[in-house]
């Protein structure tokens, strides 16, 4: 078995077990989102980091493009909903992290 095969196993099993449901323009995906304005506050560390995004694997970006619609698939408290696509940014881990905006 190669690493990337290797690697590829590990992320499936990370994905399967703490993944997100989400939908891309209605094709179900899983990933890890994150608000960060849900993040628990710890001390005073601020981040310049302010918007959602939800990191998926390579596989699962073929044909995604920035201004289509996702839809994050848990309770609006927890920072579920609509969401728009404004920025694709590969990681070059074989991850990658899909920046949203709110939408009404």
């Amino acid at each position: 078995m190669s690493f990337r095969e290797l690697l590829a196993d590990v992320d499936d099993t990370v994905f399967e077990v703490l993944g997100d449901a989400a939908q891309i323009e209605g094709r179900d995906v899983i990933g890890m989102f994150s608000a960060p304005w849900l993040q628990p506050k710890l001390g005073q560390i601020r981040t310049a980091l302010r918007e959602p995004h939800l990191v998926i694997r390579v596989a699962d970006n073929a044909g995604v493009e920035v201004k289509q619609k996702v839809v994050i698939d848990m309770p609006a408290e927890d920072g579920g909903g609509n969401y728009t696509i404004t920025n694709i940014e590969p990681g070059g881990d074989g991850l990658v992290t899909l920046v949203l905006r709110k939408s009404p």
